[in-house]
Formats: C-alpha cells, sequence, structure tokens
C-alpha cells in the first residue's frame, strides 16, 4: 500500500468556495486525501473535476449536507468516520446576512438561522468526530471564526453574535482538549475576497486572498505537536474595510 493511502484524512466542512476551496487545494496540492462537504452537489462535483485535472492523485470525498440541519450534519460525520481516521477538521461553514438587530425578524429566526450556520454547525461536526481524535490522542480543530468573533461590526447583527459564540466555543475546547494531544485554533480572517464580497465595489488589493489564509493555516498545522497557535488574526495590509 502506498504511504498516501496510510495517510489520515483531512476534513474541510464547506469546501467549494472562498477559504474552504482554498484549504482543499492546499491539502491537496501537499499529498493528503480531504473529505468535504458543500449544500451544492453540482458545486462539489465542479470540485471534484477541478482537483482532478489540477492536483495528479488527488484523493477527494465529497457529500453534499447542509451542515445547519442537524441530521445532515450527523449524515456527513458518518461519511467522514466510514473513510477513517481523521488528522485535521477544519470547520469552515458559515454565512453572512448583514443587517442591525433592531431590523431583525421579530420571531428571531434570523439569530438562530445565524447560530445553526456559524456555530452549530461546527458543534455537530466536532462532537461527532471528537471521540476519534481524543481516542488516537492527536489531531487539529480549526474553526474558521471572523475578526467580527472579537470586534462588533455596525450591520453584524446576529451573525457577530454567533461568531463571537464560535470563539468561545474554540476557546472552551481548547482548554478541555489541553491534555488530549489534539490541538485547536481559533482562526481570525478578516475581509477575504470570496463570494460574501461579491458586488462591492473595492480593488482586489483591499481583501486578504483566500490562498494565504489556507496557507497560513497548512502552516499552523505543520508546527511540531508541542506547539499550538490558539488564535490566528489576519487582516488585509490597509486595515479592515
Amino acid at each position: 500500500m502506498s504511504n498516501k493511502g496510510m495517510q489520515k484524512n483531512i476534513v474541510v466542512t464547506g469546501g467549494t468556495k472562498g477559504i474552504g476551496r482554498a484549504l482543499v487545494f492546499r491539502f491537496l496540492r501537499a499529498g493528503y486525501p480531504v473529505v468535504t462537504c458543500a449544500r451544492s452537489a453540482p458545486d462539489l462535483a465542479e470540485l471534484q473535476a477541478a482537483a482532478t485535472a489540477l492536483v495528479p492523485g488527488a484523493v477527494l470525498h465529497t457529500q453534499a449536507a447542509d451542515l445547519s440541519q442537524q441530521e445532515q450534519a450527523r449524515s456527513f460525520t458518518d461519511f467522514v468516520r466510514e473513510l477513517g481516521p481523521v488528522a485535521v477538521l477544519i470547520n469552515n461553514t458559515g454565512a453572512f446576512i448583514p443587517g442591525r438587530l433592531q431590523d431583525e425578524p421579530a420571531d428571531g429566526s434570523q439569530l438562530r438561522q445565524m447560530l445553526a450556520v456559524n456555530l452549530l454547525s461546527a458543534y455537530d461536526v466536532t462532537l461527532a468526530l471528537l471521540p476519534g481524535l481524543l481516542a488516537q490522542q492527536g489531531g487539529h480543530i480549526f474553526n474558521i471564526c471572523s475578526t467580527a468573533s472579537t470586534t462588533a461590526y455596525p450591520n453584524g447583527g446576529s451573525y457577530g453574535i454567533a461568531k463571537h459564540a464560535l470563539l468561545g466555543f474554540s476557546k472552551n475546547l481548547r482548554e478541555e482538549l489541553k491534555q488530549s494531544g489534539v490541538r485547536v485554533t481559533a482562526v481570525l480572517p478578516g475581509p477575504t475576497l470570496t463570494a460574501s464580497w461579491e458586488g462591492v465595489d473595492l480593488p482586489a488589493e483591499r481583501f486578504i486572498k483566500a490562498e494565504d489564509v489556507a496557507d497560513a493555516i497548512f502552516g499552523v498545522f505543520s508546527l511540531s505537536a508541542q506547539a499550538v497557535v490558539e488564535e490566528l488574526l489576519i487582516r488585509p495590509q490597509l486595515g479592515d474595510l
């Protein structure tokens, strides 16, 4: 059996666009097998085709799943476990709905939706895969937070609340897993040139490149097991927008 077949899997949620896509390709190019999901099956098929074309020998497993739905998150983690041990879990799934809290629907649906997509998706996937990481006494969990996890922005609304909660989840997880050999890193990117910013009339150099975030995460993963980068804060050189 080839060495590649022996490698543990890299799990990236929300892997068809933006930072997630850059991460899928960064780990594939390094020779790792990758497992990813997204809501859109056609987008996953396009990703698979691109990986096959661009990365010789790429091993990429995909499944359509909306991780804001607990049953679909469970279906995805069952799929992941069947594929073998996990080296890295990157909770990247997220969505942004702008607006002020006072303008959100009176039924509270927007906060519940933002928590489901940005927090509960990571919580459900992590809890399902954690027993495997604990059993192997190693692994690395990355939660893709945001500068909105530490800073309140105008029009941040429920998204800002959810991203603050994701950072809190990361901190608690890090504290609990210190003795286990499992590393936990919260990643806080500022404005990154992804689908969230489509249609914004600003030059590309005002944004972080998704590839730079992926390279930074790969570097953190590559450190020796006795060091953990607890928080990785990345902003455009010219600052936030």
